[in-house]
């Protein structure tokens, strides 16, 4: 293949994994401006969306695990375009479903197949793609939140109903589970020699036993490092309102623009750290994202007034821009290229768990003291999640660059 075949089809790649990720967030967005209209046609109760979110955790938790012990089975290309199929399916279920439970069996399918996207293309990109690559591509999922209201209240106030909002990203998702399979040759991993030109480790021919794997302590204290920190991005982000409103004396209105500014910050983090990451080295990017977002947080912690606040989740949201994607890029330097896509798939797994579960408990923390418990509680999640990066990447004495 010529070099210019090669770019063209690099390119091709890169612009689907960009794709593959905006699809991701879509459903979160529909989710949100779509539901009144849900349960009022369907006549359940509003508090009933939670059996949906409860279901599509599940299916997600269990096919971001199992993924990443399939890549070597069937290959990336094949569980994308599978998985992307499935969420397809699921989403015109949707569409069509008459009556709740429908919905709920097929959140179920939804969760299947977005973790195993998540898990597959995070696998593929930490062994091929650079620093800016990763990020950017975490960054098209915070797009795809954004897009999703806009597709949902624009279906919603031209009279089409919200059926119509998931038809019209399923039929997306379907074209983008055909485009999988039209290209789903060209996801094959760089061979022998590949990390020369894209920074990234070769992944070495050959079974490696799964117990193998479980056994390493890295894989464990990686996967505590990803549910700490999606704990601290989800936590901040939920209760920011209420620590503002309450707390510190700021008005509805404005907290809930400080809240949009948090997540702002957080997708401009990741198209600007990308840049970044490239000039300074991931390591020394990923190190000042986590020491900055517990500077942010020990600004949130801080009795004062609310525009300290503020400036503390601005600072945590572009703080933790970074960490996902160069946490992932950096997983076979931890654990070993044969051990990577399983330890991937686990720390997907592990993120979805630890941003479900920690959030929850923070709330319940806070019903029993005040919201002002919330800047201590992300200041000792930073902490710990530095402590468990050092302990899961400990070669030497000092933890290794994710791939450059």
């Amino acid at each position: 293949m010529s070099t210019d075949s090669r770019h063209r089809t690099g390119l091709a790649v890169l612009v689907l994994a960009y794709l593959a990720f905006v699809s991701l967030g879509l459903p979160d967005g529909l989710l949100g401006v779509g539901w009144p209209s849900v349960s009022v046609e369907l006549r359940v109760p509003t508090e009933a969306v939670g059996l949906l979110l409860t279901s599509g955790t599940v299916g997600y938790l269990v096919s971001s695990v199992v993924a990443g012990f399939s890549i070597a089975r069937i290959g990336v290309g094949w569980l994308l375009a599978g998985s992307t199929a499935l969420a397809s399916l699921a989403l015109a279920g949707y569409a069509t479903a008459p009556i709740l439970p429908v919905m709920v069996g097929c959140a179920l399918l939804l969760g299947l197949g977005s973790g195993a996207i998540d898990a597959g293309l995070n696998a593929y990109a930490a062994g091929t793609f650079g620093p800016r690559q990763m990020n950017w591509m975490h960054a098209c999922f915070g797009l795809g939140v954004a897009i999703g209201p806009l597709v949902m209240t624009t279906v919603l106030g031209v009279g089409l109903g919200w059926r119509w909002g998931y038809g019209i990203v399923a039929a997306a998702q379907a074209g983008l589970a055909l485009a999988f399979v039209l290209t789903v040759r060209t996801w094959r991993r760089p061979g022998p020699g590949a990390g020369e030109s894209t920074g990234a480790p070769a992944v070495p021919a050959g079974p490696v036993r799964i117990g193998a794997t479980l056994a390493l302590p890295a894989v464990w204290f990686g996967a505590l490092t990803f549910a700490v920190y999606v704990a601290i991005e989800v936590a901040a982000g939920l209760w920011a309102f209420l620590l503002l409103t309450e707390d510190r004396g700021i008005s509805p209105t404005v907290a809930g623009l400080c809240v949009s500014l948090y997540w702002g910050s957080l997708f401009v983090g990741r198209v600007v750290q990308g840049f970044v990451a490239e000039r300074l080295g991931s390591r020394t990017v990923l190190l000042g994202s986590m020491y900055a977002m517990a500077f942010g947080s020990a600004l949130v912690a801080v009795p004062g007034p609310g525009w300290l606040a503020v400036s503390g989740l601005a600072v945590v949201g572009f703080g933790a821009a970074a960490v996902f994607p160069l946490l992932t890029l950096g997983t076979a330097e931890r654990v070993g290229p044969q051990h990577a896509d399983r330890t991937i798939g686990l720390q997907i797994g592990a993120s979805g768990l630890g941003g479900a579960i920690i959030p929850a408990a923070i709330g319940v923390l806070i019903g029993r003291t005040s919201v002002a418990v919330l800047g201590p509680a992300l200041l000792l999640l930073s902490l710990a999640m530095i402590g468990l990066y050092w302990a899961s990447s400990r070669r030497a004495g000092r933890p290794p660059a994710p791939t450059t």
